[in-house]
């Protein structure tokens, strides 16, 4: 009978799924959230506190918190942790600098009880840029490889054109699908 509801459900009804999307400042993340809302780049400034939009894609409705990256506002992030079934992390891939800096927090993250079993979508942003690492050089940095209790993908992004975002939002779809 479950089964059976919840088919019917995901015929007509649209799944509600909280994600939560993380960065360091000027990685881009409210340039992506504007991206899958409007199609479109908007002007933005630095991010004190969230965001928050809701985004349809497919049968699956996301409510999306674009989290501030600033420093002295990612120890706030946990806060926004609760409920949340995906983890969206968006890198610049051309500030190699602070590249274990973000590695550092993805980890710090990881291991919070109240993300216990959350997807992670990073995506390797400003790929258009000069000198952007690879999705590949990211991973290896990260390495990704050892996370073994969390689903994960790495998806190599555009934000200001959008080239990437639906590829990741895709599997994210596919992930959060499934419960």
């Amino acid at each position: 009978m479950g089964v059976l509801l919840s088919t019917l459900y995901s015929l007509w009804g649209k799944e509600e799924q909280k994600v939560i999307i993380v960065g360091l400042d000027n990685a881009g993340k409210t340039t992506i959230l504007y991206q899958y809302l409007l199609s479109e780049v908007v002007v933005t400034s630095p991010t004190i506190g969230s965001n928050v939009e809701e985004v349809t894609y497919k049968n699956m409705h996301f409510v999306m918190w674009d989290i501030g990256g600033q420093d002295s506002l990612r120890a706030s992030w946990t806060t926004y942790y609760t409920g949340a079934k995906a983890l969206i992390l968006v890198i610049d891939s051309t500030d190699r600098e602070r590249l274990a800096l973000a590695k550092e927090e993805l980890y710090r993250m990881l291991a919070h009880e109240d993300l216990q079993g959350a997807h992670v979508l990073v995506f390797a942003n400003k790929q258009d840029l000069k000198g952007a690492m690879s999705s590949a050089e990211i991973s290896k940095e990260f390495n990704l490889t050892s996370i073994k209790d969390h689903s994960w993908h790495i998806q190599s992004c555009c934000g200001l054109t959008g080239e990437g975002l639906y590829e990741g939002l895709e599997w994210l779809t596919s992930k959060t699908s499934k419960g």
